[in-house]
């Protein structure tokens, strides 16, 4: 498995490419008597690789695709490297997350070493753009074709890494939406000396952001964080010290829970603009709707399974950002995610230890094995 994981982590598929990637897990798949689809959209790469013909569908979704490194002579070693030291390995999606995938292969070939009388089918599906730009169609379009041919993945376990202080002490068993938007804010250029002949649209955006920072959107609940509120980027002026800029360019996101809509983020949010006369545009994005599985039967299982491996029970929450289970949600299925430490993902020096890779395939095994007797 650790070498496995080495030679994942080798190959640099920063998003959207996989490079390679799939063609390794594929050969592992295929040994296991693995139905192997590629699904190709535009410049995404998808791995789509079923088992079984009877039973509800269980599906691992996971990612290939990795965020750039950064500087590379800031990292201690090269960051697709796999260097391995001590007990813990280094390397750009050590944690985000191929070694979630390298543990579930593994979980797999054990599972089915021991010949089970299986009562569901598994599926395993892996995109290479989780991690870019989902316009350009992966699991979203995925999903609906499935959707168009009355197909269903009913059980999901994302790999995403979930885990704070140790394996298996956190899980997402919902996600929060995401709302992203583009306001501009327009004002009226001039000379810096005649303030009665302009409209800063800088003063205009200070005022209306101070009442975004201040609003309460809602209160969350027992599984969502209460609605967050940022700013990622402002942007303003000519480039000339004595002209007052015409225009101001913001972008902004909500991450909702499900005490919102987007419809209503929306409303509240152009009201704040109208309230304080600000004239603008704005273009909405909607990421992602928020998800939360209330059904227990694969929640059940992976916390029975979490509790047999490790002796201790997980926190069951929404936290975080989004994840592809948001796409998987809208055939109602029962979504579950767990994987590595959390710590270092997206990090210079990014890395995982070997012995909670191990603890987290011993997991993954118990979860495939409980299963059998939840569905039978």
């Amino acid at each position: 498995m650790i070498e496995f994981l080495q030679k994942l982590i080798q190959i640099q598929s920063i998003s959207p490419k996989d490079e390679g990637c799939f063609d390794l897990i594929e050969e592992r798949l295929n040994k296991l008597n693995f139905k192997c689809e590629r699904i190709n959209y535009l410049n995404v790469e998808n791995l789509y690789a079923t088992y079984g013909d009877k039973g509800k569908i269980f599906c691992f979704l996971g990612h290939t695709d990795v965020v750039p490194t950064g500087p590379e002579d800031h990292w201690t070693h090269p960051p697709f490297s796999g260097h391995i030291e001590g007990d813990v390995m280094y390397g750009r999606g050590t944690a985000d997350m191929k070694a979630s995938i390298a543990a579930f292969i593994e979980s797999l070939e054990e599972f089915m070493d021991s010949k089970p009388d299986l009562n569901y089918r598994i599926a395993v599906l892996l995109t290479s753009n989780e991690e870019g730009d989902a316009a350009d169609g992966f699991i979203d379009k995925i999903v609906d074709d499935m959707i168009e041919k009355d197909e269903k993945i009913d059980l999901c376990l994302v790999g995403e890494p979930t885990s704070y202080k140790k394996i298996g002490d956190s899980i997402r068993i919902g996600r929060r939406g995401s709302l992203g938007g583009s306001l501009k804010i327009i004002g009226k250029q001039g000379h810096i000396a005649y303030p009665e002949n302009v409209v800063n649209p800088i003063f205009s955006a200070s005022d209306v952001i101070v009442k975004l920072k201040n609003t309460v959107w809602d209160n969350g609940n027992a599984i969502f964080q209460p609605t967050s509120f940022q700013i990622s980027n402002i942007h303003s002026g000519t480039g000339a010290k004595n002209i007052v800029p015409g225009e101001l360019d913001m972008f902004f996101n909500f991450r909702y829970s499900t005490e919102s809509t987007h419809e209503k983020l929306m409303s509240e949010f152009e009201s704040i603009l109208k309230e304080l006369n600000v004239e603008y545009e704005i273009d909405w994005k909607l990421s992602g709707l928020p998800y939360l599985t209330k059904e227990d039967n694969l929640k059940d299982v992976v916390v029975e399974s979490i509790l047999n491996i490790t002796g201790y029970s997980p926190d069951l929450n929404a936290k975080g950002g989004t994840s592809d289970g948001r796409f998987i949600a809208k055939m109602g299925t029962e979504i579950v995610e767990l994987g590595p430490l959390n710590e270092t993902i997206h990090q210079i020096d990014e890395h995982v230890k070997i012995s909670e890779i191990e603890l987290l395939q011993k997991i993954y095994t118990n979860i495939l094995n409980n299963l059998n007797q939840k569905l039978a």
